[in-house]
């Protein structure tokens, strides 16, 4: 490929995604189940079946047009800020991290009150999170023409995650939570500890522990994903499990046990909830509920994981 041609399909590229992006917002205004519909035969190439699901794929996307698009309880815990109410309501409030402050703007920050260290993330979707290690070094202009960016976006439009559509729109500003010690030099920051928990009808099965996020991803070194099962064995149903040494094990973290209750309690009322949490010097906090892992189309799913996880999910009648 010549030189010209590669630069011209890289001017392209962002066009074409930005293109086809639209293309699926317009098919959610028209009918949130034609965009699912064609988002899965793009995505697998083949049709969904709606009427017989059978995979955790295919359950979630009927979860998303059958009960999550109307209901109030998974409207609310989708919401990044409102699902605090949630939390303190199941008895777990002292797992929320400290909250600095909650703006409907940008404009409203008063940045001379924050921390050194903070992160400022918009409630209503995924991906639209600042972390501020060193405020004075934080670009305060860019950062708020950012914010304003990601303000104006319909989240829920690209893949017709419809929980997200209702949600009042919040920016919220919380603790840093930093996995590298008290003798890190200053400004430096180690994402803690991450865990997501998969439960099915209020039970969680299987934990996804991310290994690596804090190694040098510009050399090509790509973090590490590992399931867990109930007993804290390593489940070899994703690509990384299956691929780690016959020996490999990880350690059992402080702290796992309170995690999984944790839950537990917090999944009661779902068909199906990702509960993600963060583990920093033995305690447990509070990330997200997450409902559509991928949008509900996951496509590094495993076919035989994605089957044997829908089997787990016994969907409502």
């Amino acid at each position: 490929m010549s030189i010209r041609i590669k630069m011209a399909k890289d001017q392209l590229r962002p066009i074409y995604y930005g293109l086809r992006q639209q293309y699926h917002c317009l098919l959610t205004m028209i009918s949130p189940e034609l965009n699912i519909k064609t988002l899965y035969r793009e995505q697998f190439g083949k049709k969904l079946d709606l009427s017989n699901p059978q995979t955790l794929n295919e359950k979630l996307l009927w979860l998303k047009l059958n009960d999550y698009i109307k209901n109030p309880l998974i409207i609310r815990c989708a919401d990044k800020y409102t699902v605090r109410e949630y939390i303190r309501e199941q008895g777990c409030g002292e797992i929320l991290n400290e909250l600095y402050g909650v703006y409907d703007s940008a404009d409203e920050i008063n940045w001379d009150e924050l921390p050194e260290q903070f992160v400022l993330k918009w409630n209503f979707g995924a991906g639209m999170n600042i972390v501020c290690t060193d405020k004075s070094k934080l670009d305060i202009p860019a950062t708020v023409e950012q914010l304003r960016k990601w303000g104006k976006r319909k989240y829920w439009l690209t893949h017709a995650e419809m929980q997200y559509k209702y949600a009042p729109k919040k920016i919220i500003c919380e603790r840093l939570l930093n996995g590298a010690g008290a003798d890190a030099p200053a400004g430096t920051w180690v994402a803690p500890e991450d865990y997501k928990v998969y439960c099915f009808n209020g039970e969680p099965k299987y934990t996804l522990v991310c290994v690596g996020r804090e190694l040098d991803t510009s050399k090509g070194i790509k973090p590490k994903f590992y399931f867990y099962d109930e007993n804290w064995e390593l489940a070899r149903i994703n690509r990384d499990s299956i691929a780690a040494p016959e020996d490999f094990k990880m350690e059992k973290r402080p702290g796992m046990d309170q995690l999984l209750e944790y839950a537990r309690k917090l999944a009661q009322p779902f068909p199906f909830v990702r509960a993600d949490f963060y583990v920093l010097n033995g305690k447990v906090y509070f990330g997200e509920l997450t409902f559509t892992p991928s949008g509900g189309m996951d496509p590094n799913r495993l076919p035989e994981t994605d089957l044997m996880m829908g089997k787990l999910l016994k969907l409502p009648e």
